[in-house]
């Protein structure tokens, strides 16, 4: 199966089980997806694929859940607890961080298999961390407050499509602005890194488009 068959799928499969957590365990299950899309997003982001014929890095999809998820929450419960949904995922990317900081610098066993494993991966998190986090609240906030913005002027059912494009489709421009230059900045040459600036924004932007119907469905479950 190719890159692209397998990112469809990928995406349909995330789009598909955040919404069953919605609907089984309504709002808390916003936010346990939060902390833990906001986790695995930033250890999948660490692997750089071929996609659409650019380089780009993977993610992006369950990144893009996390600012479904806080729509999902605005629209239906408020800016308040959109905000609060940010911020529970600030702080979990903050404590698997830290822990795993601490956890790699245990000396392993003479049968160990894992540390070498875990170095690599987790040893690029701090900067990776770092650009992920700053990207994270600034353009969450940025998605809240926008969204909030044009709920105002357009609360109507008809513009919730408008609400969910607009406000992310922005928010993911500054949040791939500012990552993709604390994280990956000097890492990579300057071609390969605009290469991948530009597909991950693209591809955050057809994951927006992506989301939309899945946003329609959440809105008419009823809460529990």
């Amino acid at each position: 199966m190719t890159n692209e068959w397998l990112w469809i799928l990928f995406a349909v499969a995330n789009f598909s089980m955040l919404i069953a957590i919605y609907r089984i365990f309504g709002k808390p299950g916003l936010f346990v997806w939060i902390g833990m899309s906001t986790v695995l997003a930033n250890i999948q982001v660490v692997k750089t694929i071929e996609l659409f014929g650019l380089t780009a890095t993977l993610g992006n999809i369950i990144y893009g859940t996390v600012f479904l998820a806080t729509d999902i929450l605005n629209e239906k419960y408020g800016k308040d607890e959109a905000k609060k949904a940010v911020w529970l995922g600030f702080s979990t990317l903050i404590a698997m961080t830290i822990m795993m900081q601490i956890a790699i610098q245990f000396d392993p066993g003479p049968d160990d298999i894992a540390q070498n494993s875990l170095s690599t991966l987790f040893g690029l998190v701090p900067r990776i961390a770092l650009g992920s986090l700053t990207a994270y609240i600034i353009s969450q906030y940025i998605d809240v407050w926008i969204y909030t913005k044009i709920k105002t002027i357009l609360p109507e059912q008809k513009f919730l499509w408008i609400r969910n494009n607009g406000s992310t489709m922005v928010s993911q421009l500054i949040d791939t602005s500012i990552f993709c230059f604390i994280a990956f900045y000097g890492k990579y040459p300057i071609d390969i890194w605009l290469e991948i600036f530009i597909s991950t924004y693209i591809i955050k932007f057809i994951v927006a488009v992506f989301d939309t119907p899945f946003l329609y469905i959440a809105k008419k479950f009823k809460e529990k």
